[in-house]
C-alpha cells in the first residue's frame, strides 16, 4: 500500500493479466465491427488517463489505424468529478467522414465522455464509436453509449494503467483500489 495524503492506494482490483486479456478481446471485437475500411480507423484517446490502454489497443489491432488525442479537465486533483468539463486540447486532423472510435480509460458519471462525444461529432464523422476499460456506472449522471466496454467495476476511486491521483500512480500495471477514509 501507498500512502497519498489521507489516501491509500490499495488492493489490486484488475491485475495486469486480465487488462491485457480483455484488451485483446476488445481488439477483436473492434476489429469484427469494421470489416472494411476506406481509410485508417481514428483512435481518439482521450488524454492523460487512457494512454496506456489506447497504446496496447492500437498494437493489438490487426486493422489500420491513425492515433489522436484530445484532453478535457473535470476532475483536477480530486477524488471525485468537479462537474464541469473544459476542453484543453482539441484534434488536430480532420475527421470528416472518417470512422473514429473515442478511447476512454473509465466512464464515471459520463458527464466528460457526453462533452467530449458531442465535441467529435461536430467533426462530422462517419461513424463515432466508444471504447471504454472501465465503467463505473454508479456516479452516472448522464448516460453514454458504450460500443465497446472492458469491465464493469464497483464503487471505487481506482488508480493504475492510466488512471491517476494527483497525477501519479499511473504507472501502475494494475488497477487498484484508493481507500479513501
Amino acid at each position: 500500500m501507498t500512502q497519498v495524503g489521507e489516501l491509500t492506494v490499495g488492493g489490486v482490483l484488475i491485475d495486469a493479466t486480465a487488462i491485457q486479456r480483455r484488451v485483446e478481446e476488445l481488439a477483436a471485437e473492434i476489429d469484427a465491427a469494421y470489416p472494411v475500411l476506406e481509410q485508417p480507423l481514428v483512435l481518439i484517446c482521450v488524454l492523460k488517463g487512457s494512454i496506456l490502454f489506447t497504446a496496447d489497443l492500437a498494437r493489438a489491432l490487426t486493422i489500420p489505424v491513425e492515433l489522436e488525442f484530445v484532453a478535457c479537465r473535470s476532475y483536477g486533483d480530486a477524488t471525485t468529478s468537479s462537474g464541469t468539463v473544459e476542453l484543453v486540447k482539441d484534434v488536430s486532423m480532420s475527421l470528416k467522414e472518417r470512422d473514429v472510435l473515442m478511447v476512454e480509460d473509465i466512464i464515471d458519471t459520463g458527464l466528460t465522455t457526453s462533452f467530449l462525444r458531442k465535441h467529435l461529432a461536430t467533426h462530422h464523422p462517419r461513424s463515432l464509436r466508444l471504447v471504454s476499460l472501465l465503467d463505473k456506472r454508479s456516479h452516472r449522471m448522464r448516460e453514454v453509449q458504450i460500443d465497446f466496454r472492458g469491465f464493469d467495476i464497483p464503487d471505487h476511486f481506482v488508480v493504475g494503467y492510466g488512471l491517476d491521483l494527483a497525477q501519479r500512480h499511473r504507472n501502475l500495471r494494475a488497477v487498484h483500489v484508493v481507500e479513501v477514509p
